[in-house]
């Protein structure tokens, strides 16, 4: 964040210093809005130029590139502006260097001026803004939005030999384990225990001397059908 911030505060910086540049002196007293765009292309000559022609044009395109650039922490669209930039301005020196026979440097307003240091300055703080820049980099924002796309499984595959192990729901397998371990065998219901006072459901009379351990109910004897 705070690379992006200070590449962007250099980047326009350097966006400044060249838009402001055609409007200085670059050779022999000439501003740079003197010179037109396709003198660049064409040779230098001493025609007038207007300011929507002159070099500013190209300076004024990468100025919007470095806004642009800003706004989408774009470093691409910043260091594009930076060559644009150095890139103009170095074509019109060899051109003024062809029409003027060599370029000096002079400081009685002879030679290249200060307009042309502010050009080459405003570009290279372009690029030196694009490289502090980190751009819209792939962070923990990024990785969590992908992570929350792609499916996730719930379990891993299990191995070839433990096709029945947990969990109950993994293919293929019929198993319905929880757990590694046998489960606890249970005793099968068999009803009341007739022995046992709290779950008895009637009275049992004790058995007669006489018929010890009669498995008839002594309460409810079998009754002889009527003769008929």
């Amino acid at each position: 964040m705070i690379r992006n911030i200070l590449g962007s505060l250099v980047a326009l910086a350097g966006a400044a210093c060249a838009v402001l540049s055609p409007f200085r002196d670059w050779y022999d007293g000439r501003a740079g809005q003197d010179y037109r765009v396709r003198d660049l292309f064409e040779g230098i000559t001493a025609t007038e130029s207007g300011v929507l022609v002159s070099i500013l044009l190209p300076f004024l395109f990468a100025a919007l590139l470095v806004i642009a650039g800003v706004v989408l922490r774009s470093r691409i669209a910043v260091a594009l502006a930076g060559l644009v930039v150095l890139g103009f301005t170095i074509l019109w020196m060899v051109r003024q260097g062809q029409a003027a026979g060599s370029l000096t440097v002079g400081g009685d307003g002879a030679g290249l001026q200060v307009g042309v240091v502010n050009a080459l300055a405003g570009g290279v703080l372009m690029l030196i803004g694009a490289l502090l820049m980190r751009g819209r980099g792939r962070g923990r924002g990024a990785g969590r939005a992908r992570r929350e796309r792609e499916p996730v499984e719930p379990y891993g595959a299990p191995p070839a030999d433990q096709v029945d192990m947990w969990p109950p729901t993994q293919e293929p397998g019929m198993s319905t384990n929880t757990s590694p371990w046998p489960e606890p065998e249970v005793d099968p219901y068999t009803g009341p225990d007739p022995h046992d006072r709290r779950t008895r459901s009637y009275p049992q009379a004790p058995p007669p001397p006489d018929r010890p351990g009669d498995p008839r109910d002594p309460v409810h004897p079998p009754q002889r059908p009527p003769e008929g």
